[in-house]
């Protein structure tokens, strides 16, 4: 079946999806987005990831394409066109299309994408665990906005993906790990405390990594929101990264030098069975 796309209040066949050559996403990366999983038909963590694009076009003084709840319906039938029972739906909102000029423009209307696809469905079982190299993190000073403007991302998990890794954890000028290209960063030390780096401008704001913190607290499990060094992220006795799309996933190697004992660890097996366990337990099928 060919895939659909959500394009302005219209449903297109995904090869005939367009935006105009003056929308401001596609000129100055004026522009949020979110991606949620979908996992055995049902939204993961819908509500938050709401949330935060709300938050993210506030921030960027850009308002919203449709109602919220309108929204809600074009996400559910975009992936019921596209019949997605396990994958994502990706979701990206423009301040839309006006002649270019740096200057925000008075009457351009918001722009609204809408896109779902397929994926494997999600496994308690993480596999083999990923390797990760480090890269310095070049990228602007807001990275708390989800905004399109992914360069610096894309550059670093390029530069992953030629070294043969799955991931690259981004550092700041203090030799300290801010986050992913595309996830959060978190080790587990001697003592069982789990530790990422708080929340500020310097790292997104991972709706998956707001809901591991929920489960870790259920599970009794120290949360330890500091900066870490790749010195101590090689040496810790465990390391994960988390996202919507690679939910828990144990890191077994960081800049060819192996955690732990290069096997997925105790805990963050544990931490991605249960987090798989409780979104669903609290998702409602679509």
């Amino acid at each position: 079946m060919s895939r659909v796309a959500y394009v302005n209040g219209r449903y297109v066949p995904h090869r005939a999806a367009r935006v105009h050559v003056e929308d401001r996403g596609y000129q100055f990366a004026d522009a949020v987005y979110e991606v949620i999983a979908v996992a055995d038909g049902r939204f993961l963590d819908e509500d938050p990831h709401l949330d935060r694009l709300d938050r993210s076009l506030k921030e960027l003084r850009i308002g919203w394409p449709i109602a919220r709840a309108a929204l809600k319906q074009v996400l559910r039938e975009t992936v019921r066109r596209n019949r997605v029972r396990n994958g994502l739906v990706y979701f990206q909102v423009s301040r839309g299309v006006a002649r270019r000029d740096y200057g925000f423009p008075k009457d351009a209307r918001p722009s609204l994408v809408v896109t779902a696809r397929s994926a494997a469905p999600p496994s308690p079982d993480p596999g083999p665990g990923v390797a990760v190299i480090t890269v310095p993190d070049i990228r602007w000073k807001r990275v708390d906005i989800k905004t399109t403007g992914l360069l610096g991302g894309a550059l670093g998990k390029q530069k992953a993906r030629e070294q043969g890794a799955y991931e690259a954890w981004q550092v700041d000028d203090d030799g300290r790990v801010t986050e992913g290209t595309s996830s959060n960063a978190w080790i587990v030390t001697a003592k069982d405390e789990l530790v990422t780096r708080p929340i500020g401008h310097e790292i997104l704001a991972g709706i998956t990594r707001q809901t591991v913190k929920k489960v870790a607290a259920d599970l009794q499990l120290a949360v330890v929101e500091r900066p870490f060094t790749v010195a101590e992220a090689q040496a810790a006795r465990e390391a994960f990264m988390t996202s919507a799309t690679s939910y828990v996933t144990p890191i077994v190697s960081i800049d060819g030098k192996t955690v732990g004992d290069g096997k997925p660890g105790d805990i963050a097996r544990r931490l991605r069975a249960e987090y798989l366990r409780a979104v669903a337990a609290a998702t409602p099928f679509v």
